[in-house]
């Protein structure tokens, strides 16, 4: 018998997953060549060779006892040392391996900085449309997820005064997703700034600290000249979420980490909160092999034009299909507004011509659906058809 608080997951099992799932049972039926799947954002590229490589040094060259055994549940020093170093030499600023945990993905970090700061009865905002995992992790350790409407007016980027707004004492956290999924839009540094600037009004007002957390699996992923901005500048109670998964296209590695700023309050007794969060989470600790390979390629990347073209094609075939959509900055996501009140009328009907897409809904956005175009730019060409029938249904 299962626990009744499992039911509701259970109900509302990840509409992105079940695409997924539909999508292998229909390449069954019309071939794998005759599905377009732009529902996961399942990397299609291959990891870059300098982590292939890494891969294979550290399984032929290193101690076996280390490459496999246990670390510090913070993970290794080593690795946290480079990724410090790594972040200092990017960003000017002035991390040391005690800011770092690795983690088992970004996923998992968001989980250990929750499982930090929530009591029962606490708080989160998040800004939508967002990842909708943020509020299933949330509810983990019992806190409760304000969500701020979309700002559609300003491209999809956060609203402060919307957030001003959602604030309360209760808040303990807010979430931003830069770039964003699904959205594809990179935040602005007024935006940013203003952001900052709410929530240290805030703390003043409280008295306790609010953390902002930053996930980050998209940073490198961007196709315009915009700037990426580093959020411990503009805010000292920052903590950093970041994976490989999309950088370097290891998602089933599953490595991450988080980054407390050094100006966080009270950090030397969060680091060690979260380590010992990071521990009886039931990961113990990050995939070691994986952190010995990442440290030594942290500067590699997969093929960022070759995102921008899929995010290029794939928006031209969209909107001369009649579509609205918005240009994606970064990730890789082209998000759609639907013709209809009811997106999930569009994602059936799109379904129809073969083309599994994800509706806005599962992001708290309903009137848009996603499309994820880490996929091969051959899957995306031979899509122009489908897409083509698919606005003569609403377009003529």
């Amino acid at each position: 018998m299962i626990a009744k608080s499992m039911e509701p997951f259970l109900a509302g099992s990840s509409v992105i997953r079940a695409m997924f799932e539909e999508g292998k049972k229909m390449a069954k039926v019309y071939g794998a060549e005759n599905v377009y799947d732009f529902s996961v954002g399942n990397p299609g590229l291959h990891p870059p060779k300098e982590y292939r490589e890494a891969i294979n040094y550290v399984n032929n060259e290193m101690d076996p006892h280390l490459v496999h055994g246990y670390m510090p549940n913070a993970g290794f020093e080593s690795t946290r040392t480079a990724v410090a170093e790594n972040l200092n030499k990017r960003f000017g600023s002035n991390f040391t391996f005690e800011n770092i945990i690795m983690t088992v993905g970004a996923g998992s970090s968001i989980n250990v900085i929750m499982k930090t700061i929530f009591d029962p009865g606490d708080k989160q905002v998040v800004f939508a449309p967002y990842f909708v995992e943020y509020a299933n992790w949330a509810s983990n350790y019992h806190a409760e997820t304000v969500v701020v409407p979309p700002n559609e007016a300003n491209g999809f980027e956060p609203d402060p005064e919307a957030l001003k707004k959602a604030l309360d004492p209760k808040v303990k956290a807010v979430i931003i997703n830069n770039p964003n999924n699904p959205t594809g839009a990179i935040y602005s540094r007024e935006t940013l700034e203003k952001i900052a600037e709410v929530l240290k009004e805030a703390e003043k007002e409280y008295g306790h600290p609010i953390y902002l957390i930053s996930d980050e699996p998209y940073r490198e992923l961007v196709y315009v000249d915009k700037e990426i901005v580093f959020i411990p500048d503009l805010y000292d109670n920052t903590i950093i979420a970041y994976s490989w998964s999309k950088s370097l296209s290891i998602p089933g590695d599953r490595l991450g980490y988080l980054a407390v700023s050094p100006k966080s309050d009270n950090v030397e007794e969060f680091m060690a909160t979260a380590t010992v969060a990071n521990r009886i989470s039931g990961d113990t600790n990050a995939p070691s092999i994986i952190q010995l390979a990442v440290e030594r390629c942290l500067d590699a990347q997969v093929d960022i034009p070759y995102y921008k073209k899929n995010a290029e094609d794939l928006y031209k075939i969209v909107t001369d299909a009649g579509f609205t959509a918005v240009v994606p900055q970064g990730a890789f996501y082209l998000w759609v507004k639907s013709p209809v009140a009811d997106e999930k009328e569009l994602v059936a009907a799109a379904k129809e011509e073969r083309i599994l897409a994800v509706p806005g809904s599962a992001f708290a956005c309903p009137g848009y659906i996603r499309l994820s175009f880490c996929i091969s730019n051959e899957t995306i060409q031979r899509s122009a058809e489908s897409f083509a029938k698919l606005g003569k249904k609403y377009f003529g």
